[in-house]
């Protein structure tokens, strides 16, 4: 259910969920005194619920969206580990695009780093919506948006420590991170440091068979290659990352600035085997050090949104390798510069009948560079690439039919978008692109979009000019002659490249189920062409060889000598796909008493409540942009101080929440005292005084019980009592001939039931309002005051969830230049290992109940072939289907009174144990050649050396 606004049931019970993204409270208001005979004809019925200021305004419906308890049910260390276990659902299937575009309360952001080591005790809600939806932030329509929204007042200090190893041994990890996080309204402070440590993994630790015989002298000297080969390389880590964000102005309406910092330093050691001269291990060492910063200032410009961002990063890599033969060590520089400022702006330029629409403008300039040297290549000298491009485009989206506006109603809610771009390149020239957008709701449960990309891609400067580096005694399977051999392997960038054109389709439906608490099930199909596509060097197959000759080096016996596998530019690739899955949400056990539940501070399922930040609000109140919540001794404080105040005048509005505030305003900025008296006439009615010409009688527990009571709530199989329901709201349900409306009134009862009734004899201000103690004593960050608004005071009852995706290939195929070949990769050509599976599923699911959790997640690909020659030697390669399991435990120690003690949780307060199984059943891919024998090249430790891998941690949050 979407989170609500203060709204009228009666209008709620027509408008639907998009009324929660329009209406916008003045305040968690209670009207006059009811009568005790329940609802009257003259009676609006008010139901007290929350809006959380940062979702994203659209009528796109989300893909999934989690609360605060949902949240909790993961398990996850920081946001980053959320995000890793969401990625059946933010994953896109588009098959292009990068990973899915970051929002924090609505708003753009510098980059992941900003906010991927917060902890997720700190989100309020999570929104992950789909890829069309991109396009209101300045982005292409192929990534998928998740939209964090952060709780306004939350401190927290974090250490955690993790070791893992293989269940099979060989070597183990080591992480140690620390972090602080302090928000207070708009502002915010994050830092954190990581320490991480991988000890190596040899080829003989896993008894990998040699694919050449060992050099004589090697062996005479009693020396095993396969212990001077390193399957996982030493490495060891640390990353530094800080965060500050800030209201600029009185209340923040000089906007917001974010400024992010972040330096690593990483170092890896590899052994790449024996020189038969020195007999002296060959060995790789690697440093790569990265700076970024990152910048995002956001503001009003009246009715628009700006916001301008900046992302930079340096990163300089130093690379030794040792020769062979004694001849000393090579070296390798590279140093790599991005910066890419990018400023969208985003309004309603003009109305039209069925709602306003919505135009977005951005630009930017993507500057990258790269300078690299390799004494390997002397004679080449350095190599210096620049790129700049500068770039342009606009959105617009346009209403055509609304329910709610009473526009074309018939056919539902419907919306299409337009939108196109302009790239100059320094390298390529001008490139264009363009993409158009259907949004249609023609039932309240079930949304269609469809969209249309076209545009034309540059290869990546790396692509074009990374260094050239030769390897030697690489391993590589040769189709040609059945064999695995050591052959030396060149890689780098190719400057011979092309731009690539795209054509995409996207066409989904999601349609939300009745089913638990919440469900939905969402079919998705997508259709991409290109011409002249840019594609890492693929199998060594002899289609391929035939096709790119001049990449290729044989002895005179046929024997592999080299290959070149830079990239390569192909003629058309073509491919279409179905993907549909399904999300289920659920509660275990039954609801705890009111009187028995958990207190706020100790937050929902025991997640450790956050201590008040310094120079805060004292502790439970809801201050600060985006509280939401209602707070009776909040509450009651304003109301003191508006009703004192004389008629005419304007109160103090200092401690008032900062949205409040600016819905008080005028069109000129300033204080309107016509809004400032409504407001006044809604808070002093709360106290039983009758407001002038009447108003809505305010909701109590009695009222809320008797409308539940004829709505069936809790009453599986009984139908509503129309009759019993007040006379405009039954009104207001009905269809234009007079019947009612079975829809609106199954939309109604979903909405009313999944608010929790209140407990018997609980007075006061009606579900969650004043008579709700349980309300008070929690710390800041805690949420809401129960419940019904989201917060975490806790039901008592467990949470369970489900998510499986199953994605089917109809067609994928591949011509690598005009006039041939022509290759099926579902009819057994390949271009990469494993070729591609016509089936592929993926799940997620977990229950977490009592401070308890365990999640399971998996994946499976089904079995491919990649066809030989057909020579003799030659065979074809089957890769048979592979099904992984990660199994995920963690437990909140504070909660276990066994553990605990009666006295409290004392040192494990904010304490959570966790261990993790990847591979849970060591499962490896089986790949054998037509006799059934597994070539040297796919032995499993090569193709997964770590395999069942444990890991447990420690978490403390303070």
């Amino acid at each position: 259910m979407r989170s609500l606004t203060t709204v009228s049931l009666i209008a709620l019970a027509c408008a639907g969920p998009t009324l929660a993204q329009d209406a916008a409270p003045l305040a968690q208001a209670v009207p006059s005194e009811p009568s005790e005979a329940g609802p009257g004809p003259g009676d609006e019925i008010v139901v007290i619920a929350e809006r959380i200021p940062g979702q994203v305004d659209t009528d796109v419906p989300p893909v999934l969206e989690l609360e605060e308890k949902d949240i909790a049910a993961y398990g996850a260390t920081s946001i980053a580990d959320l995000v890793a276990q969401l990625s059946p659902q933010v994953g896109s299937g588009r098959g292009r695009g990068g990973r899915p575009v970051f929002l924090v309360n609505g708003q753009r952001i510098s980059s992941f780093r900003e906010m991927g080591r917060y902890p997720p005790e700190a989100i309020r809600k999570v929104e992950v919506l789909p890829e069309e939806v991109a396009v209101q932030f300045g982005y292409p329509p192929d990534q998928r948006v998740i939209n964090f929204i952060l709780k306004p007042n939350f401190a927290s200090r974090e250490i955690e420590a993790e070791y893992g190893m293989p269940v099979r041994g060989g070597y183990s990890a080591q992480e140690l991170e620390g972090s602080i996080l302090s928000i207070d309204g708009q502002r915010r402070l994050n830092a954190s440091i990581d320490y991480r440590r991988k000890s190596p993994l040899t080829e003989a630790e896993r008894g990998i068979v040699q694919s050449v015989p060992t050099d004589p002298a090697v062996a005479a000297a009693g020396l095993d290659p396969a212990d001077f080969r390193t399957l996982v390389s030493r490495e060891d880590s640390i990353e530094a990352n800080a965060t500050m964000t800030q209201g600029l102005g009185e209340m923040g309406k000089g906007g917001q600035l974010t400024l992010n910092g972040q330096v690593s330093r990483v170092v890896r050691d590899s052994l790449s085997g024996i020189d038969a001269v020195t007999l002296d291990p060959i060995e790789r060492h690697t440093a790569t050090d990265a700076y970024a910063l990152g910048s995002a200032y956001n503001t009003g410009l009246g009715d628009w949104r700006l916001s301008a961002t900046l992302d930079a990063n340096r990163t300089d890599s130093d690379s030794r390798i040792d020769r062979r033969g004694g001849g000393g060590t090579d070296r390798a520089l590279s140093r790599t510069w991005s910066a890419d400022p990018k400023v969208t702006l985003a309004g309603s330029p003009f109305a039209l009948p069925a709602g306003t629409a919505n135009l977005t403008l951005d630009a930017g300039y993507d500057w990258d560079r790269i300078e690299s040297t390799d004494s390997r290549n002397a004679a080449l000298g350095e190599t210096r690439l620049t790129r700049g491009n500068l770039n342009g485009g606009a959105s617009l989206s346009l209403p055509i039919a609304s329910r709610r506006d009473n526009v074309l109603a018939a056919i539902g809610d419907l919306s299409v978008n337009f939108g196109g771009g302009v790239d100059r390149l320094s390298d390529f020239g001008t490139l264009t692109d363009w993409n158009a957008g259907l949004n249609w709701k023609p039932l309240e449960r079930l949304s269609l979009q469809a969209s249309v990309i076209g545009r034309k891609a540059a290869p990546g400067l790396g692509q074009l000019g990374s260094p050239t580096i030769v390897d030697v005694n690489v391993p590589v399977y040769d189709f040609t002659t059945g064999q695995t051999v050591l052959a030396t392997v060149t890689t780098g960038g190719n400057p011979d490249l092309k731009a690539e054109t795209q054509r995409d389709i996207k066409l989904s439906a999601n349609y939300e189920l009745d089913l638990f608490d919440r469900a939905n099930l969402l079919v998705e199909y997508y259709r991409n062409r290109s011409t002249d596509t840019t594609e890492s060097f693929p199998l060594l197959t002899p289609t391929i060889e035939a096709a790119f000759p001049d990449r290729v080096t044989r002895a005179a016996d046929g024997t592999l000598l080299a290959l070149d596998r830079r990239p390569v530019t192909f003629s058309e690739r073509t491919s279409s796909r179905v993907r549909y899955g399904v999300n289920f949400f659920g509660r275990v056990g039954k609801a705890a008493p009111q009187g028995e539940r958990p207190a706020r501070g100790g937050g929902f399922e025991g997640a450790p409540a956050s201590a008040p930040a310094a120079g805060g609000a004292p502790s439970g109140a809801a201050a600060g942009p985006g509280a939401g919540a209602f707070d009776p001794a909040r509450f009651a404080e304003m109301r003191v101080k508006f009703c004192a105040t004389p008629d005419g005048e304007v109160p103090d509005l200092s401690g008032v929440p900062a949205p409040m505030v600016e819905r008080l305003k005028g069109d000129d900025g300033q204080v309107d005292p016509a809004r400032v008296a409504a407001l006044k006439a809604r808070f002093c009615a709360a106290d039983g005084t009758p407001r002038e010409g009447g108003g809505p009688a305010r909701l109590t527990p009695e009222r809320f019980a008797a409308l539940r009571s004829a709505l069936g709530c809790g009453e599986d199989g009984k139908e509503p009592d129309v009759s019993a329901l007040p006379p405009e709201l039954v009104d207001r349900l009905k269809r234009p001939d007079g019947t009612i409306d079975p829809e609106r009134l199954g939309e109604l009862r979903t909405r009313i039931c999944a608010i929790p009734a209140p407990a018997a004899g609980e007075g006061g201000r009606g579900p969650g309002g004043e008579g709700d103690r349980r309300s008070g004593g929690g710390a800041r960050g805690s949420g809401g005051p129960g419940p019904m608004f989201g917060g975490r005071g806790g039901d008592g009852q467990g949470r369970w969830n489900l998510s499986v995706y199953h994605t089917i290939q109809l067609d994928n195929s591949v011509l690598v230049a005009p006039g041939g070949p022509f290759l099926d990769l579902l009819g057994g050509d390949g271009l990469s290992d494993g070729g591609i599976p016509r089936h592929a599923l993926e799940f997620e699911g977990g229950l977490f109940k009592g401070g308890i959790g365990a999640r399971l997640s998996g994946r499976y690909a089904g079995a491919t072939t990649v066809k030989g020659s057909g020579l003799p030697g030659s065979s074809d390669l089957r890769f048979g289907p592979l099904a992984t399991f990660d199994l995920r435990f963690f437990m909140n120690l504070e909660q276990q009174e066994w553990l605990t003690g009666k006295d409290g949780p004392g040192v494990f307060k904010g304490m959570r144990f966790g261990l993790r199984a990847n591979n849970l059943f060591d499962a490896h891919q089986r790949v054998t050649d037509e006799n059934g024998a597994v070539p040297l090249r796919y032995q499993p430790g090569l193709i997964d050396p770590v395999g069942r891998y444990f890991e447990i941690e420690l978490r403390k949050l303070f």
